[in-house]
């Protein structure tokens, strides 16, 4: 039954569109740029709508669905706020396309892999937004930041499955990394080397006190 009002769906919405563009080819409408948005806008209520409907069989929809509604959403505000739309249209579709994978991980959470797309997803629009907020500072550092934090969720976040502690190497790896890029972009590296050294030694040294102690 819900096949069938799927297909009963895509025939309608295919039917409609065909029309707009015969009646453009036939120059009685122009199918210009504020139809577009509509359009990809109505496909997304769509494919969100197939979701909603079983969200566990039908999980593949919210990515379609996420996609349109962050397309719909740059181009809105790119046509009724130009400037704030140069600066946050790339955010704006990164993050619907994150929303997507979240979304799909929230509600089932044995498909626990979206967390990494939506953490990579949400990191690429956060440093799209920043990059352009803030010119001229360094955001490999955050990219790098982004990416451990997605990992170490992924390592925390209950799942069908046991906990998925293998997410920790690479998360420590990537804030490691995320460390010493900011570090280099603030000039900061001549100090990070020689505090890890004094931080070692120092480990190392009350490593073997503790032994003695305890012996």
């Amino acid at each position: 039954m819900k096949s069938l009002r799927i297909r009963v769906l895509f025939g309608v919405l295919l039917i409609a569109a065909g029309i707009l563009f015969l009646l453009d080819s036939l120059d009685v409408i122009a199918v210009g740029d504020i139809l577009w948005p509509i359009l990809w806008g109505v496909a997304s209520l769509v494919f969100l709508f197939i979701f909603a409907m079983d969200p566990r069989d039908n999980w593949w929809a919210a990515i379609p669905g996420f996609v349109l509604l962050g397309l719909t959403g740059t181009v809105a505000l790119d046509r009724l706020a130009p400037e704030v739309g140069e600066m946050w249209s790339g955010s704006v579709f990164l993050g619907g396309i994150a929303l997507a994978f979240w979304v799909i991980y929230l509600v089932n959470p044995e498909h626990w892999w979206a967390v990494i797309p939506g953490g990579v997803l949400l990191t690429l629009a956060v440093v799209a937004g920043l990059s352009e907020a803030l010119e001229g500072v360094e955001m490999g550092g955050i990219f790098f930041f982004g990416l451990g934090i997605t990992f170490a969720l992924l390592a925390v976040l209950p799942t069908p499955e046991e906990r998925l502690t293998w997410a920790f190497i690479p998360a420590l790896v990537l804030l490691v990394m995320g460390a010493l890029i900011t570090a280099a972009a603030a000039e900061l590296i001549n100090y990070v080397w020689p505090v890890a050294l004094i931080l070692g030694g120092l480990y190392l040294l009350f490593r073997v006190l503790g032994s003695r102690e305890s012996a």
